[in-house]
């Protein structure tokens, strides 16, 4: 028998501007876990351009910056989330969560059965 199981995208708009997304949010955790854009650019297979473009639009949608680089010596620079980065980072992934379970339990109560092979 075929399995059956719904799936979605999710993201974030203001006035029509895209803020948040699984792919954005995945960036700005990169950031967070490594304390590199280049290095989160990497993993993502982004050029450091591109993911720092992402991150600045991200910041001009918002109105706010969500990372911050300090100056390193010998063993070079790091660029940070800002605290609110991470708070919103955090709240991203809890209602995504939230999403998934809601998609989940509707899809069990409405098409389950509808959908299963005869």
């Amino acid at each position: 028998m075929a399995s059956s199981e719904p799936r979605q995208k999710l993201w974030i708009e203001i006035d029509g501007e895209l803020v948040m997304s699984d792919y954005r949010v995945r960036l700005l955790e990169l950031v967070g876990e490594t304390g590199s854009l280049s290095e989160a650019a990497s993993a993502l297979g982004l050029s450091y351009r591109r993911a720092w473009g992402k991150v600045k639009e991200i910041e001009a949608n918002l109105g706010r910056a969500l990372v911050r680089s300090e100056v390193g010596g010998a063993g070079g620079g790091r660029t940070l989330l800002t605290p609110e980065a991470e708070e919103l980072v955090i709240a991203y992934r809890r209602f995504q969560q939230r999403v998934e379970d809601d998609l989940e339990g509707a899809y069990e109560a409405e098409l389950r059965d509808l959908l299963a092979s005869p």
